[in-house]
This record gives C-alpha cells, structure tokens and sequence, in this order.
C-alpha cells in the first residue's frame, strides 16, 4: 500500500503536466495560425472525370544525352510504364492510364474523393511519385546506361465533364501517338537507313500525308508500318482486372497493359467497366497466345492514400 500511495502522486503529476504542455503549446502556436488563411483550397469540381497528365520537361536533350534509341526505344517506353504502374497501386481511383512517348495520363474516377478532390495535392503527388519511379526503376530497364541528370516532369490536371469528353481527350491523345510516329519512323529511317541529313529528311517528308509516308517505308525499307509493335504505334493502356491465368485458378486484381485503339467504339464496349455507372475492375483471362509479357501484370497491392 505505501508503494501505490508513492507512485499515485506522480502518475497524476505527470498527467496534469501533460495537459498543461499541449494547452500553452497550443496558445503559444495559436497566433501563428492566421497565415493558414492564405492557403487556396484547390477543390476540383464534383462528379466530372479527373485526368492528371505528367509531361517530360525538355526530353528531346535528355532522350540525345542518353543515347536513347531511335525512333523508338522499347526499355526507356517499359520503364516509363513501370513507373506508371507503380502510380495507379498507389491510387486505387484511377481507373486508365494511357501512356505513349514521354507522357502519361492518368483518369481517376469522377467520384473520387481521394485528397478532398485538392487540386494541388493530386498533382504534386503523382508527379513527384511518377518522377522518383522513373529515377528509381531506371536501372531495371536502361541497364548500364547510366542516368547522367535527374530527369523531370510537368504535370497538369484537366476535368472532363461527360464521358464523350473523356473519350475525345484520349482519342486526341492516341491520335498524336499515330501522326508523331509515323513522321519518326520515316524519318529515321530515311537518315539512318538512307543516310540523308536531318535537313534533308524533313525536307523529303514536309507536307506529307500518311499515305506517302506509309508507301515511303513500304517501298524503300521493306517495312510495313501496321506491323510495328502496337506499343508503338497506338501507345500503352493501362487497365484494372480481375485476371484468370488459368480457368481453375482464383482471380486476382492485376493491372494488365493493353496496345489497342481506344478511338473505335469496339473498344469501350470491350472494356465496358470504364464508363459503367457503378466501376468494377472487368474480367480477363490470360491465354497462351497472349503478348504481355508477364514482367509487365502487376499485382494490386491494397494501398490507401490518406
């Protein structure tokens, strides 16, 4: 009984001074507090389409001081995937990602409320997190390239309305994957393959229609242009699934990559969960025959983001 009666006093001690420390702290920080006035609170509008799209900021140096391929590098277009991935596991709101080039557009949900719909929040998150992965996951896929400068990336975020909207908005972005590399893939093979200048190249291909462009590498390069890998010529879709690696095998929630054309009805049909009024990742089964690589379907870890 003398030992609790010793050791009762200080207990209470102890908490009175406890409470006393996080009143005068909180007085002491109260007259500061004004200035959290100043902040804009960014709230993005409610039930429209967020698409948050990272932009590498000068590539075209980057891309010639590491001696990135050409017209297409597949490890610097993986890589850029991979960090796309890692992005969509951390934000289980978004829904699409479509990449191509040096770009990324990611679609979150109209109905996310992820960050209180922050503007500021969303964007600096999935820039800087799209940014470190691609720091990060560099050595996997550019092997001994070696990264001679940070790498850096714009970001902006755009709200679409309708799902029409969203559809133009990729359909656009599809669009420009087909007119850059097709102008590319002519052109470099006109100056690598043919040996003509940049000069003469872009004077040979100026004011060109595909067409031209498709009989030039047909004709003289014995290439046939819809043939090139799809990751090439209609960029990367990244996608939610409920994957079957076999049919007795559990499904799993995976995010598989598609090279499919999302300008045709056929595809939104295809993938109806995108546009569906309730979303739920939609069902896929892997076959034999099927071109992802494995490296490539990610398992979707449950990861909240506060």
């Amino acid at each position: 009984m003398k030992l609790a009666f010793k050791f009762l006093p200080i207990i209470k001690a102890t908490s009175f001074q406890l409470r006393n420390f996080r009143a005068v702290g909180a007085m002491a920080c109260s007259r500061y507090e004004y200035v959290k006035s100043y902040e804009v609170q960014d709230v993005l509008l409610p039930n429209v389409w967020i698409i948050i799209r990272i932009d590498g900021k000068g590539f075209h140096k980057f891309c010639k001081a590491h001696d990135f391929e050409k017209p297409n590098d597949e490890r610097a277009l993986n890589l850029m995937t991979s960090a796309a991935q890692t992005v969509m596991e951390k934000f289980s709101d978004i829904i699409l990602s479509y990449g191509q080039s040096d770009e990324y557009s990611f679609v979150f949900r109209k109905e996310t409320n992820v960050y209180n719909r922050r503007s500021s929040k969303l964007l600096s998150y999935v820039t800087s997190l799209f940014t470190s992965c691609y720091v990060m996951y560099w050595p996997q896929w550019m092997g001994n390239q070696k990264l001679t400068y940070p790498p850096s990336f714009d970001g902006r975020v755009v709200l679409y309305p309708s799902d029409q909207n969203l559809r133009d908005y990729l359909s656009w972005r599809q669009a420009d994957v087909h007119i850059n590399n097709l102008y590319n893939t002519a052109f470099w093979n006109l100056v690598q393959k043919k040996g003509l200048t940049n000069r003469e190249a872009e004077a040979k291909l100026r004011g060109t229609y595909a067409a031209y462009k498709n009989e030039l590498l047909f004709s003289e390069f014995g290439i046939n242009y819809n043939n090139l890998p799809g990751m090439f010529r209609k960029g990367t879709i990244l996608l939610r699934k409920q994957v079957n690696r076999t049919k007795h095998e559990i499904s799993k929630q995976l995010i598989v990559p598609f090279h499919e054309d999302m300008i045709s009805d056929i595809f939104w049909k295809k993938h109806s969960e995108l546009l569906a009024d309730k979303y739920s990742p939609g069902l896929y089964t892997q076959t034999d025959d099927d071109v992802v690589p494995e490296s490539f379907i990610r398992k979707v870890e449950k990861i909240s983001v506060e």
